[in-house]
């Protein structure tokens, strides 16, 4: 492998790369009790809470075939939380209730990203971001996501929001990658060409195909459940392949030309 470009800015997909993150079955179990509390409160009777978990259950597998789908196009924008509610969930509902979840979507889509899974930070993702700091390589997160609040509560709760001098979530700026304006309009907020930066994502329809339409200066894929995964034939490839955060630390090391005076990996 040729030695790579040393970055401008370090942009990192948060899921996967950030953070490794467990699904929790229970989710629409829980979110069902919930809502279904709030609807009978508000005088929606008509839905049981079995009717409403098989609702939230097909919605997600309709929305995973819609993100596959979504990697298609060369542009694609992203779902919003009022679409999703309204006709992912709700659409044969009664319209009281289907009224109320679309009154709700913001809110909804916070406490279903919160449910479904568990997260925590990767291995080695501080000693990566000393790295960062020492060669003056400023760090933000790039990430698709239906609820970006969820991904900054995650990062200010574990202090992680003090060392990312920015957070792009698709949610928020309407686009979602491989749409390379997410790339685009993080490089401008750094003040940095998107040419000069490193992407880092978990999989190659979105992350690495996203880093090859925006022209950054390498695409490294990090490995994590389900990075192999791929929904159909993906012709782009990473620049690089690491591991986990400790391997990207080396990578970066390596491409800015001085020892890591830090400790071995899983010291």
């Amino acid at each position: 492998m040729n030695r790579l470009i040393r970055p401008a800015a370090l942009l990192l997909d948060f899921g996967g790369v950030v953070v490794a993150t467990t699904n929790r079955p229970s989710w629409p179990q829980e979110l069902a009790g919930e809502l279904h509390h709030d609807l009978m409160a508000a005088g929606c009777h008509e839905l049981t809470h079995d009717d409403i978990v098989s609702d939230l259950e097909a919605a997600a597998v309709a929305d995973s075939h819609w993100k596959n789908a979504m990697s298609r196009p060369a542009a694609p924008v992203e779902m919003t939380a009022h679409r999703y509610w309204t006709e992912f969930v709700a659409a044969d509902w009664p319209p009281a209730a289907r009224a109320f979840v679309t009154a709700h979507a913001l809110v909804l889509c916070h406490r279903q990203g919160e449910l479904r899974q568990v997260r925590e930070t990767r291995a080695g993702m501080g000693e990566l971001l000393d790295a960062a700091d020492r060669f003056g390589i400023p760090a933000a997160v790039v990430s698709n996501a239906l609820s970006g609040s969820v991904h900054r509560d995650y990062l200010r709760n574990t202090g992680l929001d003090k060392r990312l001098a920015l957070q792009v979530y698709s949610d928020e700026v309407g686009v979602r990658k491989p749409n390379p304006e997410m790339i685009h309009l993080a490089a401008r907020a750094l003040d940095v060409p998107a040419a000069r930066t490193w992407y880092v994502g978990d999989n190659f329809d979105r992350d690495v195909l996203c880093g090859r339409r925006a022209g950054v200066g390498a695409t490294v894929l990090m490995e994590a459940r389900g990075t192999y995964e791929r929904p159909y034939v993906v012709r782009a490839e990473p620049d690089a392949v690491v591991a986990d955060p400790y391997g990207l630390r080396d990578l970066l090391t390596a491409a800015c030309g001085r020892p890591d005076p830090g400790p071995a990996d899983g010291a």
